[in-house]
């Protein structure tokens, strides 16, 4: 009887891509999903480390994992991901019973770890090793959908914000060569994908590692002339490589989805420098502005901290009048969190945790006026919506615009997967309603 796996994710996109290639390894050694937890002969938790908040949530899910692993000892625990790569043994003395520990980048090989543990009692650990990097390309990626998919174009970050763990667990910047990505592009439309979504943790400074000339906005080119891709996405881009030949392909190339998730972290100046962003509130403002300023409209989302080392509240100030500025479409905020292995881990926390979670409740009640206001404005609109999965409101069906708005409407479940024209009736901070225009279904 096939061996049964359970894969829980924790974290961003680029980890939601990693738990496809991990159940594609588990499938090529014979495995299948199992239906949940109490049936799983492997688990795997492929974990974040971002935030300290994620961390705790895993060990808090390991603890859980110690009871039923005590009930059934021949089930496999493994520990994945940005997390395993940053705690390393330090897993394995806290929760003994774990079986694997694994980086980001052993995903590929998470099924000969499982018949290695299998051989023997003593727990299996597998880092990153930047001397020998993980291939970025995987043939065997279990897709959680055939009509929507993410796509690594690059992997690992060469900059050093100073409250960013990624460099410590993804490791040094590496780009996949332009012809493999449009061929894997080109090979999932073939199998009838429609959305591609491009991952890189600095994606925009991508160069093909095998011809310098193609940059990112040349491979976004390259992949918006594959036949039969509606949509390309990607997350996320750096301020500092947002180019204007970028800007001259978001303007003019359909394909590409007019929305851009741009991190800002701050609105302050001096928190920016002591962060080592590499840019000035004014800096990015600019971007934001020609962005504005493209003949398309383009929405603009972005990712906040508050309380970082020294924030004053003058500095929270200039992050709130940067929201106005900015008209932010969206927004991810978080309340700083001293991470391990990078610089500001060695600065006075010196923000009080109360003072961090009202700065975080006035900054998230002012981005929601704003997404009020700016949702509002679509009412009465006709807008083409690629139907995702079951809403979780009162109706039936959930999907998003080219710009990242969600829309809940009513129709049947056959309509997943495909192209639908919705009039939007109403609105919410987060969210929009409408109603399926009828004969206006496309493929």
């Amino acid at each position: 009887m096939a061996r049964k796996y359970w894969i829980e994710t924790f974290g961003c996109q680029m980890n939601a891509l990693d738990s496809e290639k991990i159940a594609g390894d588990f499938q090529r050694h014979g495995m299948v999903p199992a239906d949940g937890l109490d049936d799983a002969d492997v688990v795997a938790l492929n974990t974040c480390s971002v935030r300290d908040k994620a961390v705790q949530k895993a060990y808090a899910r390991l603890g859980e994992l110690k009871r039923r692993k005590a009930a059934r000892p021949g089930m496999t625990v493994c520990v994945l991901g940005c997390m395993a790569q940053l705690e390393g043994g330090k897993i394995l003395v806290r929760a003994p019973y774990v079986n694997i520990v694994a980086g980001p980048q052993q995903g590929h090989v998470i099924g000969d770890l499982v018949e290695r543990s299998r051989r023997t009692s003593a727990p299996v650990l597998a880092l990153r090793s930047d001397e020998e990097p993980s291939p970025l390309e995987n043939g065997h990626i279990s897709r959680e959908t055939a009509w929507r998919a993410s796509v690594t174009i690059s992997e690992g970050c060469n900059r050093r914000c100073a409250f960013c763990v990624v460099p410590a667990t993804r490791g040094p910047e590496r780009h996949r060569a332009s012809a493999g990505v449009v061929g894997e592009v080109a090979g999932l439309v073939g199998k009838g994908c429609v959305e591609v979504l491009l991952l890189g943790q600095t994606v925009n400074s991508y160069v093909d590692p095998s011809d310098p000339s193609v940059n990112f906005a040349e491979l976004l080119r390259r992949l918006a002339k594959v036949e039969g891709l509606r949509r390309i996405r990607f997350t996320s881009p750096h301020p500092n490589y947002f180019t204007d030949e970028l800007l001259d392909v978001l303007a003019t190339t359909p394909a590409v989805c007019n929305q851009v998730h741009l991190p800002v972290q701050s609105g302050s100046t001096k928190v920016l420098r002591a962060m080592r962003r590499g840019y000035t509130r004014e800096g990015y403002l600019g971007v934001v502005r020609k962005i504005h300023a493209l003949p398309r409209p383009v929405a603009i989302s972005t990712d906040l901290i508050v309380g970082y080392p020294g924030e004053t509240e003058a500095d929270f100030d200039d992050t709130l009048t940067l929201l106005d500025l900015a008209q932010y479409d969206g927004a991810f905020s978080f309340k700083y969190s001293p991470r391990p292995h990078t610089a500001a881990y060695e600065l006075s926390d010196d923000v009080a945790d109360e003072e961090k979670g009202r700065r975080l409740e006035v900054l998230q009640a002012r981005q929601r006026d704003i997404q009020a206001q700016r949702n509002a404005a679509w009412v009465g609109r006709r807008v083409e919506v690629l139907v995702e999965a079951r809403a979780r409101s009162r109706v039936r069906l959930a999907g998003r615009t080219t710009d990242n708005k969600i829309v809940n409407f009513d129709g049947p479940d056959d309509l997943i997967g495909s192209f639908a024209q919705v009039e939007v009736t109403g609105s919410s901070p987060n969210s929009l309603k409408g109603i399926l225009m009828d004969g206006t279904v496309g493929a």
